[in-house]
């Protein structure tokens, strides 16, 4: 949402803006006055200038973000060596700007673990929408208890869709009870644990919520994520990547019994009727993410698939769901797709498209 008040001088900076600490090559620059309407920018056109000026700072006047076009002598990853190796400006966000399409930077960045690489031509408002949740996360990560209240982003979806989500998830909830209720004794016989599975989303407008679905898997399968990651269905594709940003295990181990079957059958995500019913996402629309994939999708590229509504089922469930040959990318194009052009028409086709696809051939 657009502030009221727009600031434009860094000096009479208050501590409810963002502060932006960015270097160009050149003085003129437009992003600096498009940012300029959300952001507290301090803009310096060398790297040496940019250097003096961190130097100058104390942990309480230190920016929220770095934002560094990448130069052609590539000096800006030496300074983020530097800046990395340094305690006072260890956790600063960095975010960095290319020119052009360059793997070799683009697999120094990753390397060198920048929260972002953003490429001309560049979307200012998908830019805005990054900056904003990166600061925000970073801030609230150790808060867990308290993101729901924490992220104030709002995207109000059209009143003809949330009408169509009550009344579809209220209906679909009273005739769904006896199989919902089936479900809950058939999880909580076979295993120790909690009935419903709770865990912290990312949904439209980067809103964070909690997400509901039947436990189908071990009460330690978080803690144990990271020791599958060769599983993972989504392996990492491009050159210089070390990690993919979605995570769907291919025969997952840590899935029980019950809940090999509530999965296969899509039972095990009834609960988010509630979610819907609450207004938290949309019987239609790209599947919230968890935490940590949200963080991973930090490119212009892919970052407008969270400004379409989040859903229940989506275009990429119904298109591809459960084949192995589902690329990271064919999901993100998919997303961005349904973000751009979603209507009561393409939600009914995708709804109809739902049904043939809930059983599963594939353990993914």
């Amino acid at each position: 949402m657009t502030p009221q008040n727009t600031p434009t001088n860094w000096e009479n900076s208050n501590q409810a803006q963002n502060k932006v600490a960015y270097v160009s090559s050149t003085a003129e620059d437009r992003l600096v006055d498009q940012l300029r309407q959300h952001f507290f920018i301090k803009h310096l056109v060398t790297y040496s200038a940019f250097e003096d000026y961190l130097a100058e700072q104390s942990i309480l006047t230190l920016p929220d973000i770095l934002l560094m076009e990448i130069d052609e002598d590539e000096y800006c990853f030496t300074l983020v060596e530097k800046i990395k190796k340094n305690p006072m400006l260890h956790g600063l966000l960095i975010v960095l700007l290319a020119k052009t399409p360059n793997k070799h930077w683009k697999a120094k960045a990753m390397k060198l673990k920048v929260n972002d690489l953003y490429t001309y031509p560049l979307p200012v408002d998908y830019l805005r929408e990054r900056l904003n949740f990166l600061i925000k996360f970073k801030l609230i990560r150790p808060k867990l208890s308290e993101l729901l209240n924490q992220v104030d982003v709002e995207y109000k979806m059209p009143l003809s869709k949330r009408l169509f989500d009550i009344v579809s998830s209220g209906i679909a909830l009273i005739l769904a009870s006896p199989i919902m209720l089936l479900v809950a004794i058939m999880v909580k016989l076979e295993s120790k644990g909690p009935i419903i599975y709770k865990s912290k989303r990312v949904g439209t407008g980067y809103l964070v919520f909690d997400f509901y679905k039947f436990r189908s898997m071990r009460t330690d399968a978080d803690q144990t994520l990271a020791q599958l990651s060769s599983l993972n269905q989504y392996s990492a594709e491009e050159e210089g990547s070390t990690k993919a940003a979605f995570v769907k295990i291919k025969n997952d181990p840590r899935v029980t019994k019950v809940g090999n079957f509530i999965r296969n059958t899509s039972l095990d995500e009834l609960p988010q009727l509630f979610n819907i019913l609450k207004g938290d996402m949309s019987l239609v629309g790209n599947r919230p993410l968890p935490l940590y994939e949200a963080e991973m999708l930090t490119s212009n590229e892919w970052s407008m698939r969270f400004l379409g509504p989040a859903g229940l089922t989506g275009l990429w469930q119904v298109s591809k769901r459960g084949k192995e040959d589902m690329s990271e990318r064919e999901r993100k194009k998919l997303d961005n797709f349904y973000a751009q052009n979603y209507s009561f028409w393409l939600d009914l086709k995708i709804l109809l498209g739902t049904f043939p696809a809930l059983f599963q051939k594939e353990k993914v």
